[in-house]
């Protein structure tokens, strides 16, 4: 767990938090006689973001093995990996790879020969957006409706099954093998700004843009190259908007675009943050008036209707867009 601490990783589901601290909540198993949990969140529901279900697509054992190593880590016998039901295929995969992993030894009653026991389950969803939050997570892989928890008690403490849980992103937990491997000062030295920030992240690009994709790049990357160069605009358009974390981030205009860095500090001086990376981009005859409706209307509807607030005003506010 050290080295991961000193590497400065951070979290790449949308809080960025860094990955150590959270698992260091975790009380020790010699301190409470309680089992400890990890959830993997899988649900990957935030319009414009496609990453994570490209890595369980193409490096299913990647994920295993870095779900494995916290397991070992924070001494939890027990890992969940929380699929959204949608993704058909990855799911096909990951059970597939979860197979092969306890068939080679990967897995089980003595996990590699540590003496250890190492379980890992794949739970899929159901399709709700909300489910997306770590808190309504445990309660629909406890079967109940996936509605937000009070905190606190924060998941640290009473997580899923009452039990002390942390909670990781795919792309997170997908790190922390080559930590190990190559070392915390060779990951931290993938940063091209803020020292706090280290490593690689993906992007999901998707919008007004002639490339969208997946993209690669060192955390601190310009985002003004990211979407001039690798995606590019389509001929002839001219950039008008950015969201660079998702639909849930504030949009940034063309010239505090060009000016942004991708990181988390980077981000929040432009005005917006960096969220899961889910990249929106914006051109010249986007009706941002017409978008927006269209982001709010989907959050209306993905409504967990728990809160008078979110039941209410997601609808109002669609209606007074339209």
């Amino acid at each position: 767990m050290g080295e991961v601490v000193e590497s400065n990783l951070r979290g790449r589901g949308g809080a960025f938090f860094p990955t150590g601290r959270k698992a260091s909540f975790i009380p020790t198993p010699d301190k409470i006689a309680k089992p400890i949990y990890i959830t993997v969140n899988a649900d990957e529901s935030e319009p414009g973001t496609f990453k994570d279900r490209e890595i369980m697509r193409w490096a299913p054992h990647a994920l295993i093995e870095g779900c494995a190593i916290a397991q070992h880590a924070i001494q939890a016998e027990v890992g969940y990996i929380y699929i959204r039901g949608e993704f058909t295929e990855p799911l096909r995969i990951m059970e597939r790879a979860l197979a092969e992993a306890y068939q080679q030894g990967v897995l089980g009653a003595n996990a590699l020969g540590s003496g250890k026991r190492i379980d890992m389950y794949i739970h899929r969803g159901a399709g709700a957006y909300i489910c997306g939050e770590e808190t309504a997570l445990m309660n629909s892989i406890e079967g109940r409706r996936g509605n937000p928890r009070i905190r606190p008690p924060f998941p640290a403490q009473v997580g899923v099954f009452g039990m002390p849980t942390t909670v990781n992103n795919v792309e997170t937990i997908t790190s922390v093998p080559p930590i190990l491997n190559r070392g915390a000062e060779w990951y931290k030295g993938l940063s091209l700004s803020n020292p706090k920030s280290a490593g690689t992240k993906l992007f999901s690009i998707c919008g007004q843009v002639a490339r969208p994709g997946n993209y690669e790049v060192t955390v601190g990357f310009p985002l003004r190259e990211l979407v001039y160069d690798l995606a590019g605009l389509r001929p002839g358009r001219t950039l008008k908007a950015v969201q660079p974390g998702g639909s849930s981030v504030p949009l940034i205009t063309r010239a505090e675009a060009e000016a942004c860095l991708l990181d988390y500090e980077g981000c929040v001086a432009a005005g917006t943050q960096l969220g899961s990376g889910g990249m929106i981009v914006y051109d010249d005859t986007a009706d941002m008036v017409y978008q927006i409706m269209r982001l709010a209307r989907f959050y209306a509807h993905e409504s967990c209707a728990q809160c008078t607030q979110c039941r209410e005003g997601t609808g109002w506010t669609v209606r007074i867009l339209e």
